[in-house]
């Protein structure tokens, strides 16, 4: 399984990379597009299934489908920069700020995880004492025999309702779009 999961992070660097190197738009939504569909089998591999259909309904078909519709309206390629970038002035100062902000992010998620427990570890405080609560007393407090139902359905309720909110949210603004952007036609 975890060499799944090293081809998986493999194929989103390549996608990742070819995504920002390419010239045309189309080409970079597309890539867009398959980087959240290989996002979503990462979730289905991690067994977060409810995770995995709406990264691929949002992430792969709405937003696709939004980029493609702005892209209607924007130049399809990217102009080429009329200046020369040397070596020494690479950067300007808005792009070393967003530089060194993202470096901080990454250097302060990456030391927030060092003191997380092992993955799998069975003595971890998920492991040891919800997951026994919410196989104990899933049925008794939700009716449900499927447990991932009790999570999601009960326990979860609010949050699956938010997932389920912003994803028809989503869908309702596409299709509003697409009807104006009709109707501007005519």
């Amino acid at each position: 399984m975890i060499a799944v999961d090293f081809l998986l992070l493999l194929l989103l660097v390549i996608i990742a990379v070819a995504a920002i190197s390419a010239k045309d738009i189309l080409t970079s939504i597309m890539l867009l597009g398959s980087y959240s569909l290989v996002i979503a089998m990462e979730w289905m591999l991690l067994n977060a299934v409810d995770v995995a259909f709406t990264e691929a309904a949002v992430g792969a078909g709405i937003s696709t489908i939004l980029m493609i519709a702005v892209l209607t309206r924007v130049p399809r390629f990217e102009k080429e920069l009329t200046e020369q970038r040397h070596f020494f002035n690479l950067f300007n100062r808005s792009e070393l700020l967003a530089l060194a902000t993202v470096v901080l992010t990454g250097v302060l998620l990456i030391s927030g995880t060092w003191d997380m427990p092992a993955f799998g570890d069975p003595n971890s405080p998920a492991n040891s004492y919800l997951s026994p609560e919410y196989i104990e007393r899933s049925y008794p407090q939700t009716g449900s025999h499927n447990i991932v139902t009790a999570v999601l359905a009960s326990y979860r309720g609010y949050d699956t309702l938010g997932e389920t909110t912003v994803v028809f949210t989503a869908a309702v603004c596409l299709v509003l779009l697409i009807r104006s952007y009709k109707n501007n036609e005519r």
